[in-house]
């Protein structure tokens, strides 16, 4: 069975595909011309799009991480402890 916060992440990053695919579809059908050929404005917009997609995915990265990250799977860091590990050494 797949796990809750598994679940999340498939279905945040699923969606933000869907959401590139139709903004390039509707680039595609505004700026396409009749051979079949994207204008340069069009260009110009599906580069946007994709630009975009790039920064989407990475700040969805970062809130899934921030907000998927449980305090007990021990991936913080404590300062208080002396376990004898090799901070601030050479």
């Amino acid at each position: 069975m797949v796990e809750r916060e598994q679940l999340i992440e498939i279905v945040v990053s699923v969606g933000a595909v869907f959401l590139m695919l139709a903004a390039m579809i509707a680039i595609g059908s505004t700026y396409g011309t009749e051979n079949s050929t994207l204008s340069p404005e069009g260009g110009q917009m599906l580069i946007g799009v994709i630009v975009g997609f790039i920064i989407l995915m990475a700040a969805v990265g970062i809130g899934l991480a921030y907000t998927l990250n449980d305090p007990e799977d021990g991936l913080e860091t404590n300062d208080d402890d002396d376990n004898g590990d090799a901070k601030g050494t050479f």
